[in-house]
């Protein structure tokens, strides 16, 4: 119930009402301030371009393991830039990858091929590990 009017409080996940705790709050509790949270912004989905990248991206191949770029979880985001550039946030499989160069430069023919703009592929420094693949049984084994 919010202590401001008496009234029981609605749950900001569901948007249904919270029943009244005949009981109160628990000893040590102290109750939630009477305005509501304001709610987070929604992930926004992504757009024509991006999927159309992203499809086109299932066709760069990790020439050591023999899986895309896509289904290894590599491309961490695709961005679209103002002036007209798109960028490609990506991880390797291993820091000192020797196919790195080859991976940038397929990913950027890719990129390009859908949407005919510069393109900028960015590597990023995280570590790389099968839970970030969609489906990490492509890989023959389980963790």
């Amino acid at each position: 119930m919010s202590e401001a009017t008496g009234k029981p409080g609605i749950n900001p996940h569901t948007g249904q009402s919270i029943p009244a705790d005949p009981a109160g709050p628990a000893p040590g509790v102290t109750p939630a301030a009477a305005t509501p949270a304001p709610a987070a912004p929604a992930a926004s989905a992504p757009s024509q371009q991006e999927l159309a990248i992203r499809a086109a991206l299932e066709t760069v191949m990790d020439p050591e393991i023999n899986l895309s770029v896509i289904d290894l979880g590599l491309i961490r985001e695709v961005r679209f830039l103002d002036p007209p550039k798109t960028l490609v946030r990506m991880m390797l499989t291993t820091p000192f990858c020797p196919y790195a160069p080859q991976l940038i430069a397929d990913v950027k023919q890719a990129t390009m091929s859908v949407l005919p703009q510069e393109c900028e592929v960015e590597i990023m420094p995280d570590p790389w590990s099968p839970d970030l693949m969609p489906d990490p049984g492509l890989l023959g084994y389980s963790f």
